[in-house]
């Protein structure tokens, strides 16, 4: 036990030295919370590894593949490099690998089924990170971070068939809330997640409700 203790504590040192100064929304306090909601998701679900789930959640944005050319395996690779040089066992590596693979949104109509409940902890954990309050922060940051306008009524939201579709969006930030964020509540996997995105949604409906009566001048 101490020894895998060991392990996570070292990763989470890495990752947020890594990650400390990144500022698209994919930071460290990015990847704590999914980290500790992972872990808090777990505790209905004994049955999911915890090493797999803590790890995973830990590094499933040690190598985006939104910053890596559009390279999807930059992820798993990134994170078996790590834990490789952690002596961490094969099997458990290859089973992290899985749940980073699983866990991107790849498109409003595209599918992102997971194989296992560890990726369905840590990719519920993230979806939660991308709405409510903290989900907005971090649309309109990465937004900032690619050089996209706020909103353009012109251009409309896209229903993205295919991952490459979706990797090749350009649109304004807020058309990110049509494609992507205001999906994601209906596609959780477990009862704990969908209890915290209730509020979650509730609030970026509003939210969006909001903006877009201010950007016609009401009040």
């Amino acid at each position: 036990m101490t020894a895998l203790l060991d392990v996570i504590a070292t990763t989470a040192r890495f990752i947020e030295d890594k990650f400390a100064n990144e500022g698209s929304g994919h930071d460290w306090a990015h990847i704590r919370r999914v980290w500790l909601m992972a872990r808090r998701l777990a505790a209905a679900h004994p049955e999911a590894d915890a090493l797999v789930t803590e790890l995973a959640a830990l590094l499933h944005d040690i190598a985006d593949w939104k910053f890596h050319g559009g390279d999807y395996e930059a992820g798993p690779r990134a994170a078996r490099a790590w834990l490789h040089s952690q002596q961490v066992a094969d099997e458990v590596i290859a089973r992290v690998e899985t749940v980073i693979r699983e866990v991107s949104f790849k498109g409003s109509g595209v599918a992102t089924p997971v194989s296992s409940i560890e990726a369905a902890l840590v990719q519920d954990a993230d979806r939660l990170d991308a709405i409510g309050a903290i989900g907005i922060a971090r649309a309109f940051a990465y937004g900032g971070h690619a050089g996209r306008s706020l909103h353009d009524p012109a251009i409309a939201p896209v229903v993205h068939d295919s991952f490459a579709s979706y990797q090749k969006n350009t649109a304004p930030t807020l058309n990110h809330f049509y494609e992507k964020l205001f999906h994601l509540q209906d596609r959780l996997n477990t009862d704990g997640a969908r209890a915290v995105a209730r509020g979650r949604h509730a609030f970026m409906e509003a939210y969006v409700a909001r903006f877009l009566a201010e950007w016609d001048g009401e009040d």
